[in-house]
């Protein structure tokens, strides 16, 4: 039996076994060496987002009931999709990948666009990301070109649409088309400054677009190209001779348009990126390439866009015709009076809107200094329907009625630039513009048929 007083205690309070020789005293620990990587030789669980997980997913519970992109799809249910299916080849009984359904395209370039995203790249990426639009698409994988396509391919489509909708607010009596306010924005185009060419030097670039087409076409037989470069390049080379020759061919109309207007610059130039576009001046007063986006707003209650044209004419005289014969083709009613501001007030727009029943509201022009006769008494060589305009914009009650338009067509103008993405065009030529600009009309009254109809 071991002995309990000789053992002993050791500092830290542990009993000392007994020994039978004296030992010597303990060495202290070696210094751990601090490695380069301290991670070396660690056990640790890291992340690894590569790793394929499974789970359950249910998208139709993470968006909520409320979320506008559930009722701008009740409202795309409803429309009459005919034109966009016709065109469908892929059916029951022959080969092939199913098509995508268009439905969904059309409510992702609406949802899109009320959401102020007006690019098809960005629009594609969030179909990977954002809950709405993964909702939207229900499992459906689409590719960005899918989503460029369609947006330029359905012109007639998008403009039908438009109708449609108006004919469902029209049949509850949602809209009182007695009175509409016009006005017009300018919307930035996509093309430089720096692409507008003269026409000597729009003539020397089709020479060498010509050449440089010719070269490809010869280099196509090159071994070291393969046939999808040498297609490439082939494609390139086209599309850049067609912009010049699109850009020449519309030198006579912009030489006609400066002479009617007596510009002091008489040098005709023309863009080389969209030969559709014209340099006018933008609100802030600087001056760049743009398109003029009309719209035709009614000044009730219900306050939805009636009309919608794309000019590319710098100034709005003489815009406020077709756009009343438009209102009329979608609606098939003539407003019975028009506003607009002082930009429309031409003579012969007043005398057309009052052949057809239509009266205007727009301010008369500034007096000329020095001139001191009345600007609301008719002059000698004045219309009926001029005279009538100038005295009824003297009277109190038409200048109360002129007040509706800044507060209807302004903010509608104000509601494209600002939250709708219209504030800067991402396509180029009238034909792509104009349907862009269709496009924000038809997400803009959906979003009032929603309100209005609760």
């Amino acid at each position: 039996m071991r002995d309990s007083a000789a053992d002993k205690e050791t500092p830290t309070g542990a009993v000392e076994e007994p020994t039978l020789f004296p030992l010597p005293p303990p060495l202290p620990p070696a210094p751990r060496p601090i490695p380069s990587d301290p991670r070396r030789g660690l056990r640790l669980r890291e992340a690894n987002r590569g790793q394929l997980a499974w789970g359950p997913v249910d998208v139709d519970s993470m968006l909520p009931q409320d979320h506008p992109a559930r009722a701008i799809w009740a409202v795309v249910d409803r429309l009459d999709l005919s034109d966009l299916y016709v065109p469908i080849e892929a059916c029951e009984g022959l080969a092939g990948a199913p098509a995508i359904d268009p439905k969904i395209l059309l409510a992702l370039w609406i949802y899109a666009s009320s959401d102020g995203e007006s690019s098809a790249r960005e629009i594609w990426r969030l179909t990977t990301m954002h809950t709405a639009y993964r909702w939207i698409c229900g499992g459906v994988d689409i590719g960005y070109h899918t989503i460029s396509d369609f947006r330029s391919e359905q012109v007639e489509v998008i403009d039908a649409l438009i109708t449609q909708v108006l004919a469902l607010l029209l049949q509850q009596d949602l809209v009182d088309l007695h009175r509409v306010a016009q006005d017009g924005t300018r919307v930035r185009a996509s093309a430089g400054a720096s692409s507008f060419r003269r026409g000597q030097t729009l003539d020397t670039l089709m020479a060498e677009a010509r050449e440089h087409l010719a070269t490809v076409q010869r280099d196509a037989l090159n071994p070291e190209l393969t046939a999808r470069q040498a297609a490439a390049r082939r494609r390139g080379a086209e599309d850049r001779l067609a912009r010049v020759e699109a850009a020449i061919a519309q030198i006579p109309g912009v030489a006609a348009v400066k002479a009617r207007s007596g510009a002091k610059d008489k040098a005709v130039r023309v863009s080389t990126t969209d030969p559709e576009a014209r340099v006018m001046k933008m609100g802030d007063g600087g001056f760049r390439p743009a398109y003029n986006v009309q719209f035709a707003t009614t000044t009730d209650r219900a306050r939805v866009i009636v009309g919608v044209q794309v000019s590319n004419c710098g100034n709005d005289q003489g815009l406020s015709t077709p756009m009343l014969e438009e209102v009329e083709r979608r609606t098939g009613q003539r407003p019975a009076e028009l506003l607009v501001d002082g930009g429309y007030n031409g003579h012969e727009a007043i005398e057309d809107a009052a052949a057809e029943g239509t009266t205007c509201y727009t301010p008369l022009p500034t007096p000329r200094s020095g001139d001191m006769r009345d600007p609301h008494a008719p002059r000698a060589s004045d219309s009926a329907a001029v005279a009538d305009w100038r005295t009824r914009m003297g009277t109190d009650d038409a200048k109360a009625i002129y007040r509706q338009r800044a507060a209807t067509a302004e903010t509608v103008n104000a509601d494209a630039k600002t939250h709708r993405g219209l504030n800067a065009f991402g396509v180029r030529g009238h034909p792509k513009v104009q349907t862009s600009a269709a496009l924000f009309v038809l997400t803009y009254n959906i979003l009032r048929l929603i309100t209005l109809t609760g």
